[in-house]
């Protein structure tokens, strides 16, 4: 019975603090608001800091909200920082399409270039065929060379020999495509730094005492924009990246494939010494 009476009595108390705290806090909080409006209505308007101070014009206009201002009017680093994620999408771009053009059936294995060694192979003229290679040079016919200049010995021979050719070249064609993936692993790291510096800038003009409302407004949008920069670079480049890889792939195997199909019909074919 006694604790019953003890926890109504807490509850009791607790009950008349709040109705005694809260009308004293909307008092206060009621005092408080109309000095910031007072000196809005004081000002026509304008802006006020959080000592209820109007801003003037000119701290108004210190901050841009366009894209160039934010660009313009984030100092020294920060141009040089917008100037490097530009020239790692313009990078990024090309190297796409370079890869993308490079990594064709017609140009990794022409047709013209299979015909001319289907045909010498079915004449059993491996000289031949290796001067079809040498006339017409693609990734296809720098395998299929090195496959004619083992004939002699032996088919496990020639199969290492179109295994390391075609592992060759597929490091050559990763080499040009690996830069992909540098611009899209780059242009993160440099929108986070823009971040970066964009939160050293804001709190910078934070601990300034009266902030500047518009500087802080540009630096929260310096911070923000190269982020999005950064990744506006680096998801489509990431994603190109592993598509090229993986058709750059398919069409290594499937020359690698065309190429033992070509040299079957020369296991037992001997070259002369003289040719």
């Amino acid at each position: 019975m006694k604790m019953m009476k003890m926890r109504k009595s807490v509850v009791a108390a607790m009950m008349l603090l709040g109705l005694v705290v809260a009308p004293v806090a909307a008092s206060v909080s009621l005092a408080q608001d109309p000095a910031p409006a007072a000196a809005a209505a004081a000002g026509g308007g304008d802006l006020v800091d959080s000592s209820g101070k109007p801003v003037d014009g000119e701290q108004k206009k210190s901050g841009g909200s366009g894209f160039m201002d934010v660009v313009f009017g984030s100092g020294v680093l920060g141009v040089i920082l917008w100037a490097a994620l530009f020239l790692d999408g313009a990078a990024a771009i090309y190297f796409t399409v370079d890869c993308w053009v490079l990594i064709k059936p017609q140009k990794l294995m022409p047709q013209s270039l299979i015909n001319n060694v289907q045909g010498a192979v079915a004449e059993g003229d491996v000289m031949k065929a290796i001067k079809a290679c040498e006339s017409e040079p693609s990734p296809m016919s720098n395998v299929l060379a090195a496959a004619f200049q083992h004939v002699e010995d032996g088919y496990d021979v020639i199969q290492e020999s179109v295994n390391a050719a075609a592992d060759l070249e597929i490091e050559r064609i990763m080499q040009r495509l690996t830069w992909i993936s540098v611009c899209s692993n780059l242009a993160p790291s440099l929108g986070l730094l823009g971040t970066v510096q964009g939160m050293i800038m804001c709190f910078a003009t934070l601990a300034s005492g009266v902030p500047d409302i518009g500087a802080l407004a540009g630096n929260i949008s310096q911070a923000l924009w190269t982020t999005a920069g950064g990744l506006v670079v680096s998801i489509p480049s990431l994603t190109l990246f592993y598509s090229i890889r993986n058709n750059a792939n398919r069409l290594i195997l499937r020359m690698a494939a065309l190429t033992m199909e070509l040299i079957k019909p020369l296991r037992n074919v001997e070259v002369e010494p003289g040719a």
